[in-house]
């Protein structure tokens, strides 16, 4: 059994082939820069489309480096939270009363009925 193995080189560890004659795609090298001021530069092929925007290694989203003056063309509205929403359909003197009624229920013991 012994005598039918491979022998030499670990399948797939290395490549015989050379680097001889072999032309590397054109590269481009472009910076992006988040909020938090990290920096990052990546290689990208001439011929590739380079997005405007990347996430950042702390999870925010980083623009290219060259296009920050310019400003965007769409104007964005604000995120509204659901305490915006909130505040909208009520009061603070409104949920502070509601609190109050519920922790009072919730201490007295009761159970909704949903029959």
């Amino acid at each position: 059994m012994a005598e039918r193995s491979l022998r030499g080189m670990s399948i797939g560890a290395k490549s015989l082939e050379s680097d001889d004659n072999v032309d590397f795609a054109a590269r481009v090298e472009v910076a992006y820069v988040c909020p938090k001021g990290h920096r990052t530069i990546l290689p990208f092929a001439e011929s590739a489309d380079i997005p405007n925007e990347w996430e950042c290694r702390c999870g925010a989203t980083a623009h290219r480096e060259n296009e920050e003056d310019e400003q965007p063309d769409e104007i964005t509205k604000p995120t509204r939270t659901h305490w915006d929403m909130l505040m909208e359909r009520r009061s603070e003197d409104e949920l502070a009363a509601l609190l109050e009624k519920r922790l009072k229920m919730h201490h007295d013991g009761w159970i909704p009925d949903y029959e």
